[in-house]
């Protein structure tokens, strides 16, 4: 949704946006709705359509009325987790785009504050410290998300934290230093770990370790030291205060490309389990996508993944 809202922004115009979260009794809404949007040019977005799936056949149906005018703004879109109730032709039919974190600290930090800009990182009472515990919660963010490469090790259930925890963990972080003269870490760490992203937890460790992870960044060092350590050797640390400039190029030059263990509180032989974990993934998608039968003039299946691999080593 934040996507879609930064996309309207963006595009600007008078093009309304209208949000509906799709539920119990929210068909008629939803189908007012989108013949209103329809009518007027507007986008309309259906949220959470995996929650409603005996409103998916009308939706389906809803769409293949709509006519096709390529001067008309209007736009639907659709959020959904993935689902075996929703309708192929909505899917064949539609430009699918999909959201995922990148994999590494270093990427996913890139792609944190390449949505930032030098405004947002002004706070009119304290822009320093706001910089910097803003770099613990994005740091904070890409952690816990690259935990689950771990499996097991890193969290009893691989969670699906989003971008919205991140966006709601930001603003407050905002709101709590502009309000307050001394900075309220108990209660910052509460909303993040308790309410934000621990809204999403359901195991007591899970939830105790998200808190732990938390207070590495965000306590009074962060802001009182500069370059605060964020790991032991000191290979991860805190910027100098600066502009969205200055950040990404920081995070290009100084964040390690292959995410060391340590940042994790792991030993070494985590990541070789994780690397072996992730070729045996990688592997079974590769043979799954063989084809089962070979005709007389075709090559085996074992020569083609040899040829493969040959290619792939030259």
């Amino acid at each position: 949704m934040t996507e879609i809202q930064n996309l309207k922004r963006k595009i600007g115009g008078n093009i309304l946006l209208e949000p509906l979260s799709l539920g119990q009794g929210q068909g008629q809404k939803a189908i007012d709705a989108i013949r209103k949007s329809n009518k007027e040019g507007n986008w309309v977005v259906l949220q959470n359509c995996h929650l409603a799936p005996s409103f998916l056949p009308t939706l389906e149906g809803l769409i293949n009325e709509i006519e096709h005018d390529d001067n008309s703004p209007f736009r639907m879109w659709l959020t959904t987790m993935p689902s075996d109730k929703f309708p192929v032709t909505i899917v064949q039919n539609g430009a699918k785009v999909i959201i995922e974190p990148p994999k590494g600290l270093k990427n996913n930090m890139r792609k944190t504050y390449m949505s930032v800009d030098d405004k947002t990182l002004d706070h009119p009472t304290k822009p320093s410290a706001y910089r910097r515990l803003l770099w613990g919660l994005c740091f904070f963010n890409a952690v816990i998300l690259e935990r689950r490469k771990f499996g097991p090790l890193g969290w009893n259930i691989p969670y699906e934290f989003s971008e919205s925890d991140l966006a709601i963990s930001k603003n407050q972080l905002y709101v709590f230093l502009e309000h307050y003269d001394v900075i309220p870490f108990e209660a910052l760490s509460y909303m993040v770990a308790e309410a934000n992203y621990g809204g999403r937890v359901t195991q007591t460790q899970d939830r105790t370790t998200i808190s732990v992870i938390l207070t590495d960044f965000y306590c009074a060092a962060m802001c009182e030291e500069e370059n605060h350590k964020l790991s032991e050797s000191g290979a991860y640390y805190v910027p100098s205060d600066g502009s969205k400039a200055d950040y990404l190029q920081f995070i290009q030059d100084e964040i390690p490309f292959n995410d060391l263990t340590e940042i994790f509180g792991m030993h070494e032989n985590a990541d070789i389990t994780s690397a072996i974990n992730n070729t045996n993934a990688l592997l079974s998608t590769c043979l799954s996508l063989q084809p089962r039968d070979v005709s007389g003039a075709g090559k085996s299946q074992e020569e083609v993944l040899d040829e493969q691999a040959k290619n792939i080593y030259d």
